[in-house]
């Protein structure tokens, strides 16, 4: 177990502002189910963006889905506009290997073509196996191989981290 601390709000606060100018006239903000589509729902509030943000699951899109199976996200997402021609800011709480972000995209692209599609990330944890790199990312760390950190939300909306 590790003894790294990290302040999920604080690092909220620094998404929120680096994210702004990332985001189109016409834009949209898509959430990675789960942890990525909680920062999606409080950033569409805290940022007042008209409209309503997406979710989008990976499930039906990873290249492990033999060995992880079908989870209970596969009908995560929901994209309550076009998506043919938008401008999409995606949005995930942790990076790591970029292959989450991969399935995803795939999963997007189910959906239309997007005019573009930006990633800002609340942690960058490193170790990627792709070559997928966020736009923006609130903090870069280095973590063990076997340890898992993870995005956690209390029953009033307040982000922290758990660290497995």
């Amino acid at each position: 177990m590790s003894t790294l601390h990290l302040d999920a709000e604080a690092l909220y606060a620094d998404l929120a502002a680096g994210v702004r100018p990332l985001i189109k006239p016409g834009g949209v903000l898509v959430g990675i189910w789960s942890g990525g589509a909680w920062l999606a729902e409080r950033l569409q509030r805290d940022l007042g963006l008209a409209g309503e943000h997406g979710v989008i699951s990976s499930t039906l899109h990873r290249d492990d889905f033999g060995s992880r199976g079908l989870s209970a996200s596969a009908d995560a997402t929901h994209l309550p506009f076009e998506v043919e021609g938008r401008h999409i800011l995606l949005v995930d709480d942790v990076l790591y290997t970029g292959r989450t972000v991969r399935a995803v995209i795939n999963e997007l692209y189910d959906f239309g073509r997007p005019a573009s599609v930006t990633l800002a990330v609340l942690v960058d944890r490193g170790g990627r196996q792709l070559p997928i790199q966020p736009s923006y990312s609130a903090a870069r760390i280095t973590l063990p191989q076997g340890e898992r950190l993870s995005l956690a939300r209390d029953a009033d909306g307040r982000f922290s981290f758990n660290i497995e």
